[in-house]
């Protein structure tokens, strides 16, 4: 009778390889997330400056583009990154609160940018709208980022 013994070192090496695996995946989710959320922070921008319900005075490229593309092809991506990252090591209900901070934070910052002339939202416009947009925003690209991570069936 021929017996074959496992050797240790090749579970070792597949356990290796599943782990890449992840970390493939993950990186694969962090960015169509990022993607996501460019292309969605773009379209929007461009839908409520088409309204006339802000604009941007003060932006890259003003003869070509209409929004700030700076904002939503470079910093809104990264700050997608860093939430994803935040959220990966937090509880559901911190998650909540930080979403809530996040959507407050935005609506200050819209009101600072409006002082130093980046920003110039119309008469029609609330600043609670970017309070509870980002909100759902931030809820958004998390759940989208958990899609991208759930194996598909």
């Amino acid at each position: 009778m021929i017996t074959v013994r496992h050797w240790k070192k090749s579970s070792l090496a597949l356990w290796q390889k599943k782990l890449s695996s992840n970390k493939r995946q993950n990186v694969k989710a962090y960015v169509c997330t990022m993607i996501v959320a460019s292309f969605l922070a773009t379209y929007l921008d461009l839908l409520f400056v088409g309204k006339g319900l802000y604009e941007f005075p003060s932006r890259p490229f003003p003869s070509i583009f209409s929004i700030n593309i700076l904002f939503t092809l470079v910093i809104l991506p990264l700050f997608t990154l860093v939430i994803i990252f935040i959220f990966n090591r937090i509880s559901r209900l911190l998650k909540l609160l930080a979403a809530i901070i996040i959507g407050l934070s935005a609506a200050i910052m819209e009101q600072i940018m409006e002082k130093l002339g980046m920003f110039q939202p119309s008469v029609h416009w609330q600043h609670e709208y970017s309070l509870v947009g980002y909100f759902i925003f931030v809820l958004l690209i998390w759940k989208f980022y958990r899609w991208c991570l759930s194996p598909l069936e």
